[in-house]
């Protein structure tokens, strides 16, 4: 496939003919590739927005004949990641037979279900409701897309008429419909009304466009939009400005992340009433340009106008009523002018649910915001996870871009509040939040573990993180950091450089917890070192390292911890990892041992004093952990080896036959202690859980 390489301002052209040519003729393969290159750009479509198709000649596997079939995005997929898994194929031809069953508007659920009786491959991901959209139309490839440009021009105050100014009779319009069947004999009515065009824009929704190709459908894609985008821009340099005017500045870079980081905990407990949230916070300059605006009080309340976009940040903002210069030190009096319009908001969606729902409509869903808007400061947003709450994030910034270019075209328009009340309480979108996975044990839950750059602490961020936590790994090594954290994927861990000796840098620590998922739930402090010497020979410098790491360390963890906690009023956890030898005696032991007991024993302290908050407090006591633990590729090891009269290399043996179980104990032993702590003990604070094999001289009772 020997094609010239376009040039485009407004959209990334990223075919590749290499990679399309190593692909031959597999025309599901190529549609596959220019998904994921399209779904790559958020200009064009965000994540899970949108969707894709071709149409091939296979042989029917009954009959033998050849038969046409349609291979789409399934329900729920998302074009940028779509692999083979997450497509349907169906007969074309028993697609649109259904026409001849099809009951009107009141039947499109039905019709949903009817589509499995299409399938051609048995191993379809469930076809979703825009699947006749691309089985009504008869091009081999189709593209169905959310770009911003495109859905400005789509919500733009006479669209029909902009759409013709730019394109000419090159491209067809059809007004506002909600997805499904209907709207799929609308696309088919209007391109036999208008033969020859190459696309057809949906009223407040989107775009759709087609090619012979999967190169030439990308081709026309990118070409459309790329004129809007020039059309928009055109209009904007004609205006002089975009949403009125600047009515705000911001605040410099650094202290808006500092209020952020002040805030999150606070705006995270509320948006937390019926249950738990993780945050995330964006000040690009295309926020900022629209937050600190003349025009966000007035397009602020109108919503957004795609589905997509306010599926998934509902169908307005929360705009906070505060300074700029807002002074957010004092929690209990940031709340007092948080918590009315909070109350107001949940009120205001309650009216909407209530004035819009229809008998049958599925029961109010979390009334609290998703986007929150401090002029001057910048945007958050809270969701059940950190992808969703990204994704979110993106998609008011598609809103934001939609209406900059709806208002320099013309001005902005929104959909009806009832219109926008069916798409969310949709039956058929319940239904896909009923098919949802059971969420994990540790979602919507954030813990930040010290030490985690390897050994004890990793061991304990990889089984949190695999339990649905967040996870802040910190370390004093950037270098363990930055390795660690290639053991992860997108959204699931933030790192930071922390010396637990520093209070600075344990402050640094917890905004980048803050700034990251909202605040943070979890408080594990496995950061340590161990020094075996004999009081003869232990110095100074090493009783204040130990004092300094260990229980310095896990003080000023605990007091900025609970602080954070304590500001989100949702209770918390905090483990500390401390030793068998804070309870036992032993040689050549002093400085450690009694760090370790102190350990022990300020997390009893701060179990008592902080059960009011909610917040337990308990301690994991490991013993012999050699294989897979810092601490003993260090003197360390040859200290114990030879308290104990062992070489090093014998130590493991040695620690597992000492044990009652005669086990050999793992740092993954002490992540499950500190699991237990978390995700299932939750009545347990005050205790020590010994991970040790069993050692008869520790047990505390």
């Amino acid at each position: 496939m020997d094609s010239p390489v376009k040039q485009f301002s407004h959209v990334d052209y990223l075919w590749d003919n290499e990679k399309a040519a190593e692909l031959g003729d597999d025309q599901v393969a190529l549609f596959l590739y220019r998904s994921n290159i399209l779904g790559a750009d958020l200009r064009i479509t965000n994540y899970g927005g949108g969707n894709t198709s071709c149409k091939t000649i296979e042989k029917d596997p009954l009959t033998g004949e050849d038969v046409e079939v349609m291979w789409v995005k399934g329900s729920g997929g998302d074009i940028g990641t779509l692999t083979r898994k997450g497509i349907a194929g169906l007969y074309t031809e028993r697609l649109r037979n259904l026409k001849k069953v099809y009951g009107g508007l009141e039947d499109e659920d039905r019709m949903v279900g009817l589509f499995n009786h299409c399938i051609y491959d048995l191993n379809s991901k469930a076809p979703s409701i825009d699947t006749p959209l691309h089985g009504l139309l008869p091009f081999k490839h189709i593209d169905h897309l959310h770009p911003d440009a495109l859905i400005a021009v789509a919500a733009a105050k006479d669209s029909e008429k902009v759409t013709k100014e730019i394109w000419g009779d090159t491209m067809a319009w059809v007004p506002w419909q909600r997805p499904g069947f209907d709207l799929g004999l609308q696309l088919e009515k209007c391109l036999k009304e208008n033969p020859g065009i190459r696309g057809i824009v949906l009223g407040s929704h989107g775009l759709f466009t087609w090619g012979d190709t999967s190169y030439d459908c990308y081709i026309n894609s990118l070409e459309v939009i790329e004129k809007a985008s020039e059309f928009i821009e055109q209009k904007i340099k004609e205006k002089g400005n975009v949403f009125g005017g600047q009515k705000l500045k911001s605040l410099p870079k650094t202290v808006r992340s500092d209020k952020a980081a002040q805030l999150m905990p606070l705006l995270r407990g509320l948006c937390s009433s019926e249950n738990r949230m993780i945050g995330h916070f964006s000040d690009s300059e295309v926020v900022l340009e629209y937050i600190n605006s003349n025009d966000l009080e007035r397009l602020a309340p109108m919503g957004t106008s795609c589905p997509d976009h306010f599926l998934r940040t509902k169908i307005q903002p929360l705009v906070l009523n505060l300074d700029v210069n807002e002074d957010l030190s004092e929690s209990k009096a940031v709340l007092e002018k948080l918590e009315p319009a909070f109350e107001a908001y949940r009120q205001e969606y309650a009216d909407y649910y209530n004035t819009c729902k229809h008998d049958n409509s599925p029961a109010m869903r979390d009334p609290n915001p998703v986007i929150i808007i401090y002029p001057g400061v910048g945007m958050f947003s809270f969701a059940k996870n950190k992808q969703t709450t990204r994704v979110a994030s993106e998609f008011y910034i598609n809103a934001i871009n939609v209406m900059r270019g709806a208002e320099a075209i013309s001005a902005y328009t929104s959909l009806p509040r009832q219109e926008a009340f069916d798409i969310e309480y949709w039956l058929l979108e319940e239904a896909k939040l009923q098919r949802m996975p059971a969420e994990q044990p540790l979602s919507r839950k954030v813990a930040i573990v010290t030490g985690a750059g390897g050994g004890i602490g990793k061991a304990i961020a990889d089984k949190l993180v695999a339990e649905g936590a967040n996870v802040v790994l910190t370390d004093i090594s950037e270098e363990s950091l930055e390795e660690a954290k290639k053991t992860y994927k997108k959204d699931q861990i933030e790192t930071a450089i922390c010396d637990v000796t520093n209070e600075t840098s344990i402050i640094a620590a917890y905004k980048a917890a803050s700034l990251a998922f909202g605040g943070v739930d979890i408080i594990v402090h496995s950061a340590g070192l161990a020094i075996s010497k004999s009081l003869e020979n232990t110095t100074q410098k090493d009783w204040d390292l130990l004092q300094n790491i260990l229980v310095k360390g896990q003080f000023l963890m605990a007091q900025h911890g609970v602080s954070i906690l304590k500001s989100q009023n949702l209770g918390g956890d905090i483990v500390n990892i401390a030793s068998k030898n804070g309870l036992v005696a032993g040689p050549n032991n002093v400085a450690y041992g009694t760090a370790k007991a102190s350990q022990q024993h300020m997390s009893r302290l701060l179990a008592a004093e902080l059960a009011k908050d909610k917040i337990k407090v308990n301690t994991v006591n490991p013993d012999g952990v050699i294989v897979g633990s810092k601490i003993w590729e260090g003197d360390w090891a040859e200290g114990r080896a030879k308290a104990n009269g062992i070489t090093v290399e014998e130590l493991p043996a040695f620690y597992a036959k000492r044990n009652l179980l005669n086990e050999i104990i793992y740092p993954e032993d002490i992540a499950n202690g500190v699991f237990s702590l978390v995700g299932i003990l939750d009545k347990s604070t005050g205790n020590i859980i010994n991970v040790d094999g069993g050692m008869a001289n520790a047990f505390v009772r």
